[in-house]
């Protein structure tokens, strides 16, 4: 019974003592690793760095592709706009060198009707050397 005392004394003792240390923190740590947790806070640092960098960079990238396509907008658009000129002016020429042809079918034959005699052939005047 006395042993079974000891035993629960020296594990409450034992519980205690690392209630003790639990809530008020150990402030001693071994050498190699202080060592490790310092190495580790350095690494996590560097990262949330290069991390914040690279949200930055992927923010400007972001706004520039936003900005292409809107120039490519903007282009194909105005693509789509002159194209439509385009196959309006070529409708509009056609329509005209219809007219003109039109036009001059309709001339040949009263011109061919009101033609004066053959012309005779000028005469060639003849140089002499000096």
């Amino acid at each position: 019974m006395a042993m079974r005392m000891l035993v629960v004394r020296s594990l409450g003792g034992v519980l205690g003592l690392g209630l003790v240390l639990s809530v008020t923190g150990c402030d001693y740590w071994p050498p190699a690793l202080q060592a490790q947790i310092e190495q580790l806070r350095s690494e996590t640092q560097t990262l949330t760095m290069e991390k914040t960098q690279l949200q930055a960079q992927v923010s400007d990238l972001s706004k520039a592709k936003q900005d292409m396509q809107s120039q490519i907008d903007d282009l194909s658009r105005l693509n789509r706009e002159k194209t439509g000129m385009i196959t309006s002016l070529q409708n509009q020429l056609d329509a005209m060198r219809a007219k003109a042809v039109k036009a001059s079918a309709a001339k040949a034959p009263s011109k061919s009707a009101a033609k004066p005699a053959a012309k005779q052939p000028a005469k060639k005047k003849t140089t002499t050397k000096r």
